[in-house]
């Protein structure tokens, strides 16, 4: 994953537009969240308590998993200048120390007027479905971007 920053303007949205990212999750990815979230939960940073849980092992934050969902709208689509107004999340499946999530976001409505795209967004590891979820974003309009837009 790379620090590239697209945009994608509301005049050149299209249903259907899609975009996505991967990022393998390690144990110190899920530690520096630890300390950025607060959340201790040794179900994410004890592996013998997480032996005794039904998963067997650490399971990576959910809402880290989810972050990469703002990874793909903040800097894809639509990009730079887009602004979160909601976000649904539904978990479906753990993701493990090790894992490659890939996030996908999928054009579902244009609401060019208001300057809102709705999208479908979900994670997976491999073929399993992980998170899935909806987001609503304000895109950035090339008659607001100004003369170097």
């Amino acid at each position: 994953m790379s620090g590239d920053v697209t945009t994608v303007y509301i005049e050149d949205i299209e249903v259907g537009q899609s975009a996505s990212v991967e990022r393998t999750f390690d144990e110190a990815a899920v530690r520096a969240f630890a300390e950025l979230s607060g959340d201790f939960n040794p179900i994410h940073l004890d592996a013998d308590y997480a032996a005794t849980t039904r998963f067997g092992r650490p399971i990576v934050h959910g809402l880290l998993t989810a972050s990469l969902i703002s990874t793909v709208v903040g800097t894809r689509l639509p990009g730079k200048g887009s602004i979160y107004v909601s976000q649904t999340l539904q978990f479906r499946a753990p993701v493990y120390l090790g894992d490659t999530v890939r996030a996908e976001a999928v054009v579902r409505e244009v609401h060019a007027k208001r300057r809102r795209v709705a999208l479908d967004t979900r994670c997976l590891v491999g073929e399993t479905v992980v998170l899935k979820g909806e987001a609503v974003m304000l895109a950035p309009s090339r008659s607001e971007a100004g003369a170097g837009g």
